[in-house]
């Protein structure tokens, strides 16, 4: 898997938890859960979403550290050693 694939894993989760807002124009040092205006709930829904397109578990803990599109893709890339 390419990191281009993972950011697309990551934008379908993100289109799935949040079907009405725009992702064409999100900046990759947006904090997703501020801009998207994503709630706990939605945040975890995100994280079973991307476990579940990737098989990577994901820990409550490491939540901040996919705080941006970047940061998101960056944690699961290192996770599945691209």
């Amino acid at each position: 898997m390419t990191r281009e694939e993972v950011r697309q894993v990551v934008l379908r989760a993100l289109r799935d938890v949040a079907p009405e807002v725009e992702l064409t124009g999100l900046k990759p040092q947006t904090r997703l859960r501020e801009e998207l205006d994503l709630d706990s709930m939605d945040f975890l829904n995100f994280a079973i979403a991307l476990h579940e397109a990737l098989g990577i578990e994901i820990s409550e803990t490491d939540y901040p550290r996919m705080a941006t599109l970047d940061g998101c893709i960056d944690y699961l890339a290192t996770r599945l050693r691209i």
